[in-house]
């Protein structure tokens, strides 16, 4: 992703890149079409995180990517901004199998081991 470009261009490049019409994205996000619209034209130039997240996972974008060029990360860690990560990955959690759910918190501990080794 190019940092001269906006949120609503990456995404809109991404949707189309993959073929998908807005109403197909609404089907597979649940986000209404106007939403993704108002989005796109950078209407809506800072949508929520979890809206994030959901387009991420959908057009295999990266997310981190996606805060920041929604405004929501500037590099500089803030309480309310991790709070909103959190609340943004319990959501994520909670739609998964309690196997993957499983297979995420040993990823984690993993990631978690490797930096502590260094």
């Amino acid at each position: 992703m190019s940092a001269a470009r906006s949120l609503g261009q990456v995404l809109r490049t991404a949707r189309t890149d993959k073929g998908l019409s807005l109403r197909e994205v609404q089907r597979r996000t649940g986000i209404v079409s106007g939403h993704l619209s108002q989005i796109e034209t950078d209407t809506i130039a800072k949508p929520e995180m979890a809206l994030l997240w959901e387009l991420a996972v959908a057009y295999d974008l990266d997310f981190a990517e996606l805060l920041v060029l929604a405004g929501h990360a500037t590099g500089a860690p803030s309480s309310a901004l991790h709070r909103r990560r959190m609340s943004v990955a319990l959501r994520a959690m909670s739609e998964l199998t309690p196997a993957d759910q499983t297979e995420v918190l040993r990823y984690m501990a993993e990631l978690r081991a490797r930096k502590a080794d260094g």
